[in-house]
């Protein structure tokens, strides 16, 4: 790991020189002197780690911990330590996505932050360099992390960020970690191959500071096909059971969209489940996969939750006229929708062009997936047009960077639900439903968490 603090206003090369002439010529005078002045810098080595502060005050790779609700945590992962980098602060822990996150302290009790895929975009990066130069002119407190690789678009600011006091990072490597933070009034920067773990303390005093990355809200009218339950929904704080009891849970609570995951059994029978090995784990079956529809019955989820085939499937549907199945995994429309109690309840995720156009000849609502989506040729609007898909299923992970394609297909009338909730640290259905839902028109949802959101009848996000 190597460690690397630049004064905020002043040249790293100039003030090292200095330091190390004076301690050559005058070092007892230079002790003396300089524990009263805290502007010049001092150099220390340890544990091959370069570490730059102010005089008298040692900075050290690791900060010692202080009291947890003045720090600032921070977990930067390159790309080899394959984990999910974060930050806390203010008792706020936030996952943070491919690139560089600023992190802004806007006062004592709040922050803002922002993530720029510096490793792809060049349009963020430029973005990413602007806003540097703001919260620099603006004497803003602020810190930086990077996630997963960082480095590829960055390399072309490399001089850029050097001259703004960025060393490291103007030079940081491919799939590094890097954290900086300037709560102290200097630029402190680490990076390591792997992993970076820092707590920092929180200046005490901070003014109240302009927001540069200001909230954008979008009109929505509150409704509860917005929701869908995720594999039936959790059940005792239990996800993906596909199970009976999580259906009837998850009604009860307010869902009326229930995704099922479709699988066959050996002998070519339709159940619901995750995949076969998720199944094995969660009966503790050991034989042979996949298994007999009869073997597939004969066991409970956990030993608790009920195992559904058609016949379940359409029995609970048959007594619950209001609920409406979304599929996953299967990928033959005719022939599930013939399986099927109810054709006009039935939402199809389809994962090949010949899939959705067969389920558009046959009047059955195709949900095209996000890969498939990629694959159409031409103008994708008029492909979904042609095709009558009114449902796009897409990860939550690619909104900030498809605004312009979602809004677009929101002004086509085209819903869009995102996967991938409780997948990131603190992504989960409250921060989609006051950040996401509106550019997008729903969610895939574990939890029942919208009550407040239907009772306040708002029709946009929170601020």
């Amino acid at each position: 790991m190597q460690t690397h603090n630049t004064k905020l206003f002043g040249r790293f090369s100039i003030k090292v020189f200095i330091v190390g002439l004076l301690l050559l010529v005058f070092p007892d005078c230079y002790a003396k002197w300089a524990s009263h002045n805290s502007v010049i810098e001092k150099i220390a080595q340890t544990n091959n780690q370069l570490v730059v502060g102010p005089i008298g005050r040692a900075v050290h790779g690791n900060q010692t911990d202080a009291i947890e609700d003045g720090l600032m945590e921070a977990k930067s992962n390159g790309f080899n330590a394959q984990k999910q980098s974060s930050f806390k602060v203010y008792g706020a822990t936030e996952g943070i996505g491919r690139g560089l996150t600023i992190v802004h302290l806007t006062d004592t009790q709040s922050f803002e932050y922002k993530t720029y895929d510096t490793y792809e975009s060049a349009p963020e990066t430029q973005q990413f360099i602007d806003v540097l130069k703001n919260l620099i002119k603006d004497n803003a407190k602020f810190a930086v992390l990077a996630h997963d690789s960082a480095s590829n678009e960055l390399q072309k600011f490399s001089e850029t960020l050097k001259i703004l006091g960025f060393p490291v990072l103007g030079s940081l490597k491919p799939r590094h970690a890097y954290v900086m933070e300037n709560f102290e009034g200097f630029i402190k920067e680490i990076t390591d191959p792997i992993s970076i773990s820092q707590k920092w303390e929180i200046p005490k005093t901070l003014k109240k500071n302009k927001a540069y990355f200001p909230r954008i809200t979008y009109d929505f009218e509150p409704s509860v096909d917005r929701y869908i339950a995720h594999a039936g929904g959790s059940i005792n704080g239990i996800a993906s059971t596909n199970s009976l009891e999580a259906l009837n849970e998850n009604y009860k609570k307010g869902f009326r969209l229930f995704e099922l995951d479709i699988n066959e059994t050996k002998d070519g029978q339709y159940i619901a489940a995750h995949d076969w090995h998720m199944w094995a784990r969660f009966t503790d079956y050991e034989g042979e996969l996949p298994v007999s529809l009869d073997e597939f019955l004969k066991h409970k989820i956990y030993g608790e939750y009920t195992t559904l085939d058609m016949n379940r499937i359409n029995a609970w549907f048959s007594s619950h006229p209001d609920a409406i199945l979304v599929t996953d995994k299967v990928n033959d429309p005719i022939r599930f929708a013939n399986s099927f109690v109810d054709k006009k309840r039935l939402i199809m995720e389809l994962f090949s062009l010949m899939a959705v156009e067969e389920a558009a000849k046959n009047q059955i609502q195709a949900m095209i997936s996000q890969e498939t989506l990629g694959e159409i040729k031409g103008d994708k609007l008029e492909y979904l047009a042609i095709n009558n898909i009114k449902y796009v299923a897409l990860s939550r992970r690619i909104v900030p960077k498809e605004t312009n394609f979602l809004l677009t297909l929101r002004d086509q009338n085209i819903k869009v639900y995102v996967y991938n909730v409780n997948f990131d640290l603190g992504k989960d259905e409250k921060y989609v439903q006051k950040n996401e839902i509106g550019l997008v028109y729903g969610m895939y949802a574990d939890k029942w968490v919208f009550d407040t959101f239907l009772n306040n009848n708002t029709n946009s996000k929170e601020p």
